[in-house]
């Protein structure tokens, strides 16, 4: 496992060859052969590809260079990204990789497991719908959508919440995550494709950002609170 030798990671990589990329909840798997790199973008994290005789811009940390004379390059302006070169057989055992939980379009997502790892909590529904060792892949954005849709209280504690909201969790999850991939994902701020694509499922959010707009269902003003220290958006006539 090379995480933390810069000078091992890059002998390693020298001549080997991108053949697949993969994902895990919030990680991409760069397929190797030999070897996986995986790789979590963080808050800003993203990749570019360009030509090798582009200028390198300040926020291009890491650059995979290929024979085409195209780069591969990573920009990450707040530096929280992370990656891992990990012998294939250690996937599995890799800290970040072990941890995750259910995705929400996995077919095993079901009541009865989230009934289980919410009924002895006394954390906020939010807070338990951001814990990536219980469904792999939601964040900030999609947790309020889930929420509103399930109509749930993001200040709910896990304690109180019932097997038939859970239930409403499991379906609201699946159907927000396809919307978001068929619209090419959520553009807020700073995400950019490689290509300079935007996604446009951002024209869709029912709640998230919409503090102080009315709700589409019952007209009530949308509102915002700090949860976990996320800012969370919310109607609280649909969801007491």
């Amino acid at each position: 496992m090379l995480e933390s030798n810069p000078k091992e990671f890059k002998e390693k990589l020298v001549g080997l060859e991108f053949k697949d990329i993969l994902r895990r909840g919030k990680w991409l798997i760069f397929d190797l052969g030999d070897y996986y790199l995986t790789s979590h973008l963080r808050m800003e994290g993203k990749y570019f590809v360009k030509s090798s005789n582009d200028e390198l811009l300040k926020h291009e940390h890491i650059i995979f260079s290929f024979v085409d004379g195209t780069d591969l390059r990573y920009h990450d302006t707040r530096k929280f990204g992370k990656m891992c070169l990990l012998k294939k057989d250690e996937l599995d055992s890799y800290e970040g990789i072990k941890k995750q939980g259910i995705e929400p379009i996995d077919e095993k997502l079901s009541k009865e497991y989230l009934y289980e790892s919410f009924k002895k909590s006394k954390l906020p529904m939010k807070t338990l719908l951001l814990d990536q060792t219980i469904i792999s892949g939601l964040g900030n954005i999609y947790a309020d959508e889930v929420l509103f849709a399930s109509r749930i209280n993001p200040l709910k504690k896990g304690i109180d919440i019932t097997v038939d909201e859970c239930q409403n969790i499991v379906d609201s999850s699946k159907k927000i995550i396809e919307q978001a991939i068929k619209n090419g994902g959520t553009t807020i701020r700073s995400y950019t494709s490689s290509l300079g694509v935007v996604g446009t499922n951002q024209n869709y959010l029912k709640v998230h950002k919409r503090e102080g707009k009315k709700c589409f269902i019952c007209n009530s003003i949308i509102e915002r609170v700090k949860v976990g220290g996320r800012s969370t958006y919310f109607c609280s006539k649909c969801q007491k």
